[in-house]
Parts: C-alpha cells; sequence; structure tokens
C-alpha cells in the first residue's frame, strides 16, 4: 500500500490596515426634519364610530387623552392631523403637494 502525504502549509494573511471596528459601521444621520404637524386630540362623542367619527372635547395633549378614552364608556378618540393642499412649482410642471396646517 503506498501511503501519500500531504503537507498543509498554511497561507499568510493579507496585511489589513489597523481600522478601529467602531469606524467601519455607518451611523445613520440625523432625520430629515419635516414640517412641524400638528395632531389634536378629541374625545369621541358619545355614539360615535370610527366609520363615522364625530368629535367631542379636546384634550390638550395626547397623554391626557388617553387616560381620558380609557376612563370613558367605550373609549374611543381621535388623533387629527390637517394639511393643506399646494401646488409645488419645481422641476417644470406643477405637482400637488399636502402640506401640514398649523393650528
Amino acid at each position: 500500500m503506498n501511503a501519500t502525504a500531504v503537507e498543509m502549509i498554511p497561507q499568510a494573511k493579507p496585511a489589513t490596515p489597523s481600522v478601529p471596528a467602531d469606524s467601519t459601521k455607518t451611523k445613520p444621520g440625523p432625520k430629515p426634519k419635516k414640517a412641524e404637524e400638528a395632531v389634536r386630540y378629541f374625545l369621541a362623542k358619545e355614539g360615535s364610530k370610527p366609520e363615522k367619527p364625530e368629535l367631542g372635547e379636546e384634550m390638550t395633549s395626547e397623554s391626557e387623552t388617553l387616560i381620558r378614552a380609557f376612563r370613558a364608556k367605550d373609549s374611543l378618540f381621535f388623533a387629527v392631523t390637517a394639511y393643506r393642499a399646494e401646488a409645488d412649482t419645481k422641476g417644470g410642471s406643477p405637482t400637488l403637494v399636502k402640506r401640514p396646517a398649523h393650528k
């Protein structure tokens, strides 16, 4: 029986620059700021349904709305954001865009 021996020769690793691991990761930059959207919170009127919303008392904050809606009989509330339709004429042809309406 002929035995053949194979010798494993380790390969040299290519030189790598000493760069800290953290510097190779890209951190997401700050998100572009959108125009400020004013959200208004309302308790639902008694008998109101999501399919046919009827706004009741306006609340001053989301947290107040959550508490009051939780204590209410049906716990339904609405968050309303108002927008205006405007024409944006950049690029030669007008494009309709929505812009937040301020309170």
